[in-house]
């Protein structure tokens, strides 16, 4: 009997009903900016706007670009069969990283593996996404889908996203106007976002744990319910920030520098291996750990699992997804701003003179 690609694992039926829910998932997150392409080998985007209207007159346009995963979290997805989430946590691992430069965020492209086509999971996946880059005011301009059974079985799949933006050269953040007297400024988290998750894992099986559990200390939602929170997104908090002037050094008022100085996205490596990455080498950042309230999991997971401080900090963002580096004349402006864009944000630390190190004050 002849072989057909169904029976290697593949069925193109289910595929192309699969594809078939994915436009409209993508057309509610385009902008005028977006050039329709539906059916093309490749997503079309204009980097200004035709009108005059709403144009940037771009001096000296740089673009950035990152990827990033959802990592081991999908692990919890695909045993809860909870997958509306994931997609926002792809996102926003992408795009975070994006904002720390400066840019205005344009495109993000996401590619999806699977060991079995499934159009109502992968509808819930994509879904996500489209949450995720309406949030972050990008276009989901395309992406893959890939059927891969010898790959993976057939509950699993893996993630992996891409994001664009574009940033005028002299609006860059580099982190190089970072200077002592700074005021380093914590911006909330939504928990654990989409890093530590294989010790997470760890510590709930090692306890004889189960998703659907509601532990004590976590508020009474369940394990996966906050184990699943998706990650923050920052980006309309952020551009808020950047309509705002700075000071110049001698503290008066209209300069066209970006108020920022730096920005760190938190994540594997926590405060001190991210925020260390945008400090130059004459100074250091001196962190108060006491000067925010961590959310719930992380003091549940660290007394469930017996987990050293230090273990945490460096594993986990303990409550603060980014870091904003800003004058101490424009802090209190910086921290209402943040306030009015929905987003909780504290001081917890200053620049002092140093050696480009990140420390915590205990």
């Amino acid at each position: 009997m002849a072989a057909t690609y169904k029976d290697a694992g593949v069925d193109l039926d289910v595929y192309a009903e699969s594809m078939s829910r994915l436009p409209g998932l993508m057309h509610r997150t385009f902008s005028p900016r977006v050039i329709p392409s539906d059916g093309g080998f490749a997503g079309l985007f204009s980097l200004d706007f035709a009108g005059k209207l709403f144009s940037r007159n771009y001096e000296d346009p740089v673009m950035v670009s990152g990827t990033d995963g959802v990592g081991t979290k999908l692990i919890i997805a695909q045993q809860t069969g909870h997958h509306a989430t994931v997609g926002i946590d792809l996102v926003g691992m992408c795009v975070n990283d994006l904002l720390c430069t400066g840019a205005e965020p344009l495109f993000f492209l996401d590619y999806v593996a699977m060991g079995k086509d499934d159009p109502s999971r992968l509808e819930q996946i994509v879904r996500g996404i489209s949450d995720g880059c309406v949030e972050a005011d990008m276009a989901l301009l395309g992406g893959e889908t890939a059927i891969m059974p010898d790959c993976y079985d057939d509950e699993k799949y893996d993630l992996a996203g891409f994001a664009v933006g574009v940033v005028d050269r002299k609006k860059l953040i580099d982190g190089k106007r970072i200077s002592e007297g700074d005021v380093v400024l914590g911006l909330a988290s939504d928990g654990l976002h989409s890093n530590g998750y294989s010790l997470v894992r760890k510590v709930i099986s090692d306890a004889g744990l189960n998703w659907g559990d509601t532990p004590q200390g976590l508020g009474g939602q369940s394990l996966s319910e906050v184990c699943l929170t998706p990650t923050r997104i920052y980006t309309k908090a952020i551009r808020k920030v950047l309509g705002q002037s700075g000071q110049t050094q001698h503290g008066q008022p209209g300069s066209s520098e970006n108020v920022l100085h730096g920005l760190a996205h938190i994540t594997g490596g926590g405060i001190e291996e991210n925020l260390d990455r945008i400090l130059p080498s004459g100074v250091d950042a001196m962190i108060d750990a006491s000067s925010w309230q961590r959310p719930a999991i992380f003091d549940w997971l660290q007394q469930t699992g017996e987990i050293a401080e230090s273990e945490m900090r460096r594993v986990f963002n303990m409550g603060v997804g980014m870091i904003a580096v800003v004058s101490d004349d424009d802090a209190a402006e910086v921290l209402t701003t943040l306030d009015s864009s929905g987003v909780e944000a504290f001081p917890i630390g200053k620049i002092v003179a140093g050696s480009g190190k990140v420390h915590y004050q205990d």
